[in-house]
């Protein structure tokens, strides 16, 4: 992400990636188990890359107070091993074969050491967590019941009578937008900054995770998804729910076309649940991927990237509150 521009923020640039090196090679060290059985599965995510917004979120909120320090690191990578966790189990729940253009944990190994992997990431958050004062001990356990909370809803699925939309939107939100959050806020707390920005980077980081899973939905029907080692459509093929399938849904009851679209696809899901090629989806892919839910979930992410943007109004004008608006608007414009 290119978060500052021109000569005169040219040394934010520098010092963003000065510090989020530091942060990686900590992270590394965090990683590292005595145990060779849990050692490779554990550093196994972390080695195939990532985009580590987080931590770039936690450095950057920082610098609107007295900038990066011990305390902003830590957080940082506290943070960004919470994410890490998470993905082994959600890679485990839904069964999923790709992660960061390598094959996922649980193929290389297992369910169980998988599990247990994330597990182990979760408990060094948590000991990261824990040498930061009891405020953060407490931000860290509420994230923590959010995500799960997040992953249980969207496992269980909206109950009789709630609106799908308003339950996908609040599973985004806890899933994603909730750690998201957390890193922008930590950035405030422990980097001297006026604690009346705390709440309005918060509000900033959830919008900012709903707009980037949004733009995950409409990146995963793209041909452009292959980039990402994932075939268009996995989501889709899984059977995994999205907001252009939601949309599709809704438009199904009063449109014959979309209803006929929509009946291809979950008669392929439930082919390829079976065992059938999933090459079977690819016309719907390709369809529902022209098709104008598509653009309306685009148009929605950058509806959640804006509000963001507007989430920071109580922070004054600086080169970092361009930046945080110059992240919201990476996010949406990204093509994987």
């Amino acid at each position: 992400m290119r978060l500052f521009q021109g000569p005169a923020e040219r040394k934010h640039s520098k010092r963003m990636r000065e510090q989020l090196a530091l942060i990686e090679s900590g992270l590394l060290e965090h990683l590292s188990f005595a145990s060779e059985v849990a050692d490779a599965p554990a550093r196994y995510l972390a080695e195939a890359g990532g985009k580590r917004i987080r931590p770039m979120l936690t450095l950057l909120t920082s610098e609107l107070g007295n900038g990066p320090n011990d305390l902003v690191r830590r957080a940082a990578q506290s943070v960004e091993l919470t994410h890490l966790a998470s993905l082994y189990h959600d890679d485990v729940m839904d069964d999923a074969k790709m992660r960061r253009g390598v094959p996922a944990t649980q193929t290389v190994w297992s369910n169980s050491v998988a599990i247990l992997a994330g597990d182990l990431l979760f408990a060094r958050a948590s000991t990261l967590a824990s040498g930061m004062g009891e405020e953060a001990i407490q931000l860290q356990a509420r994230t923590f019941e959010r995500l799960c909370l997040g992953q249980l809803h969207e496992t269980v699925g909206p109950q009789p009578g709630e609106d799908p939309m308003a339950h996908y939107l609040q599973v985004l939100a806890d899933k994603t937008g909730a750690l998201i959050a957390t890193a922008a806020r930590m950035g405030v707390m422990f980097s001297g900054a006026p604690a009346e920005y705390a709440d309005p980077v918060m509000e900033y980081g959830e919008r900012i995770g709903v707009a980037f899973q949004l733009i995950d939905d409409v990146i995963d029907l793209s041909p452009k998804a292959d980039r990402t080692g994932k075939r268009a459509g996995t989501d889709l093929r899984a059977g995994v729910v999205t907001m252009p399938l939601l949309l599709l849904r809704a438009r199904a009851a009063t449109n014959a076309a979309d209803a006929e679209l929509l009946a291809r696809i979950e008669s392929g899901v439930a082919q390829i649940a079976e065992g059938a090629d999933p090459g079977i989806l690819d016309p719907e892919v390709e369809a529902l991927h022209r098709h104008e839910v598509t653009a309306e979930t685009e148009a929605e992410a950058r509806r959640w990237a804006a509000d963001a943007v507007v989430a920071l109004d109580p922070l004054p004008k600086s080169v970092i509150k361009r930046g945080l608006a110059r992240m919201a608007e990476s996010i949406v414009t990204r093509e994987g």
